[in-house]
C-alpha cells in the first residue's frame, strides 16, 4: 500500500493502491432541500464555502548538503594505503551538491475572520515560505502556528481582518448517505467544488496515529489536501486529507478527518502550541479482526460480544492499568456512547487532555463492568506538556567543515562551540565534542538538533541519546534527560 502526499510518493508494504493524502472544504448554510426529482439543492453550501477555502503555495528552499556518491573510477585509481588523503574509501566519495528548490501546493479552510487557516500537516511540513492565495485573488504570507503529525493537521495564520470563514459543524451527527461537498485546489484548479456522499465513518487506514476518518464518494485529488468536507448547511465537518486510488488519483473514495479531532488540535495548538495527547496507555483492535484472527490460527474465542475494542496491551503505570483493565478486556463504550472499533475510541479520546476524566464500559470475562479514568499524558502525568526549545540544552553550535570531515574521516556532525549553563553541561558534554547521532537519527544541522530535542519533550521517554566524536577520534555516548 502507498501513501501519495502532494509533495511525495512514498512506498509501503503491501498492496498495489494508493491512498493520496488530500483534502476538501466545507461551509455554512440553511439547510438544504430536496428539489425536483429527489435532488439535493448544494448551491447554497458551495457560495459560502468557496471562499473560505484558500490554495497554499509550500516552497521549500534550495540547500547545500553533503552526500556520499559512488566514485566510477575508484576501481582504476584506487588509494587502499591513503596516500592522497582518502583511506578506506570503499569506492565512495563525499560532495556537497545543491538541492533543487522545491514547490508544491494545497489547500486550508479559513475558521476564523483574523485568518487562522486549518490544512494537513503534510502540506507544509518541511516549508520555508507558504502564500495563501484567497478566492478573490489576494495573497498573504502565512506562518505557522503549530503541527500535529499524528492527526496530520496543522494551524497556520495569515494577517486580515473581515476574511470570510466557514463555520464548524458537529462531525459526528454526520449520517451514512448523507450528502456533502468537497472544497479544495485540485491539480492547481482551484475553487474547485465536488459532491457526494458520506460513505462510512471512523476509517481506520493506519496512516497516522491518530485517525478516525470520514469516508466519501466526492472526488478528491491530490492539491486537495487540506480543503473543506461541507454538509448541506454549509458547515465544516471534516478536513480532507487522503484519496484511495490504484493510480494516485481519484478513483471511488476520500477520507477527511472530523471536526471531533480537529477542534481539539485547534484549541490546544492556539492555547499551548502543542496538542495535548490524552491517552489511556492501552494497545488494541477491532473485537471483529481479533476473532478473524484467532479463527484463521483455528481457535475459537468468544468474548461475550461482536463489537468493541480487544485490549492486547496495558501499560504499566497508565491509565488504564489504574482502572483495573487488562488484556483480554473489551471495550464496549466510553462516556455512554458506543464503541464498535478501535477508530471511534480513539475518536472520542482525541477529544480529551490529560486529567479529564471518562467512564468506560468493558467486558471482563464476558461480564459488563464500569470504571472512571482519569486520563494522563505521553509521559504517565496530567501536567501541561510543552515541546522544549534548543535553549534548554545551554550551548551554541555549528555544522562540522570539511576538514573537519577529512581529518575525523566522518561524513557529518554538528560541533558543540560553546557550553552554558544547562542540560549538556550537567552530562559533561564539553565544547568541541561532535554530535554525529540523537535517539538514532543523523545529526547534520543545527535544525536536526531543534527537531530531536522537540520530539524527545513530547514523548514517553523525554531523553537525548547522543553518540559523537571528539576532535582526538575518541567516540562518546551520553543519555541527557530533558526533564528536571
Amino acid at each position: 500500500m502507498t501513501i501519495a502526499t502532494n509533495k511525495t510518493m512514498m512506498s509501503a508494504a503491501a498492496g498495489l493502491l494508493t491512498l493520496g493524502l488530500s483534502a476538501g472544504v466545507f461551509c455554512s448554510a440553511t439547510a438544504a432541500e430536496p428539489v425536483g426529482g429527489g435532488l439535493v439543492d448544494l448551491t447554497y453550501a458551495a457560495e459560502k464555502a468557496v471562499p473560505a477555502v484558500v490554495h497554499i503555495k509550500y516552497v521549500q528552499n534550495s540547500k547545500v548538503t553533503t552526500m556520499e556518491v559512488e566514485d566510477p573510477f575508484s576501481d582504476f585509481f584506487s588509494d587502499p594505503f591513503g596516500f592522497f588523503g582518502n583511506p578506506n574509501s570503499g569506492g565512495r566519495q563525499r560532495r556537497q551538491v545543491q538541492t533543487p528548490k522545491r514547490e508544491a501546493s494545497g489547500s486550508g479552510v479559513i475558521i476564523s475572520t483574523d485568518g487562522y487557516i486549518v490544512t494537513n500537516n503534510h502540506v507544509v511540513d518541511g516549508a520555508d515560505e507558504l502564500t495563501v492565495t484567497l478566492n478573490d485573488n489576494r495573497e498573504f504570507s502565512a506562518r505557522i502556528i503549530g503541527t500535529d503529525k499524528s492527526s496530520d493537521l496543522a494551524l497556520i495564520k495569515i494577517d486580515g481582518k473581515n476574511l470570510p470563514n466557514l463555520p464548524i459543524g458537529d462531525s459526528d451527527k454526520l449520517k451514512i448517505g448523507e450528502w456533502v461537498i468537497a472544497v479544495g485546489n485540485p491539480f492547481n484548479l482551484n475553487s474547485t467544488v465536488t459532491a457526494g456522499i458520506i460513505s462510512a465513518k471512523a476509517r481506520s487506514l493506519y496512516a497516522n496515529g491518530v485517525e478516525s476518518f470520514i469516508q466519501t464518494d466526492a472526488a478528491i485529488n491530490q492539491g486537495n489536501s487540506g480543503g473543506a468536507l461541507v454538509n448541506t448547511q454549509g458547515e465544516l465537518v471534516g478536513i480532507n486529507a487522503m484519496l484511495y486510488s490504484q493510480t494516485g488519483s481519484y478513483s471511488g473514495y476520500g477520507f477527511a478527518i472530523p471536526t471531533t479531532i480537529m477542534n481539539k488540535v485547534v484549541s490546544d495548538l492556539k492555547k499551548y502550541g502543542t496538542v495535548q495527547r490524552a491517552m489511556l496507555a492501552i494497545m488494541g483492535q477491532d473485537v471483529h479482526n481479533y476473532i478473524d484472527s484467532q479463527k484463521a490460527k483455528g481457535t475459537e474465542v468468544d468474548l461475550g460480544t461482536n463489537e468493541g475494542v480487544y485490549v492486547s496491551k496495558v501499560e504499566d503505570g497508565g491509565a488504564a492499568a489504574e482502572a483495573g483493565i487488562v488484556e483480554g478486556d473489551v471495550i464496549i463504550s466510553i462516556d455512554g456512547k458506543k464503541v464498535t472499533k478501535m477508530a471511534e475510541l480513539q475518536e472520542i479520546v482525541a477529544s480529551k487532555r490529560p486529567g479529564d476524566q471518562v467512564k468506560l464500559t468493558y467486558l471482563h470475562n464476558k461480564s459488563k463492568k464500569d470504571k472512571t479514568v482519569t486520563l494522563k499524558n505521553a509521559q504517565g502525568n496530567t501536567e501541561v506538556m510543552k515541546s522544549a526549545d534548543l535553549d534548554i540544552l545551554g550551548a551554541n553550535f555549528k555544522a562540522i567543515t570539511d576538514e573537519q570531515k577529512k581529518q575525523l574521516n566522518i561524513n557529518y556532525g554538528v560541533e558543540i562551540t560553546k557550553v552554558n549553563k544547562g542540560k549538556l553541561q550537567e552530562e559533561g558534554l564539553t565544547k568541541g565534542f561532535i554530535i554525529q547521532k540523537i535517539n538514532d537519527e543523523p545529526t547534520k544541522t543545527v535544525d536536526d538538533i531543534q527537531k530531536a530535542v522537540k520530539e524527545a519533550s513530547m514523548s514517553k521517554e523525554p531523553v537525548l541519546y547522543i553518540q559523537g566524536i571528539y576532535p582526538t577520534g575518541k567516540k562518546k555516548y551520553f543519555a541527557v534527560p530533558l526533564n528536571d
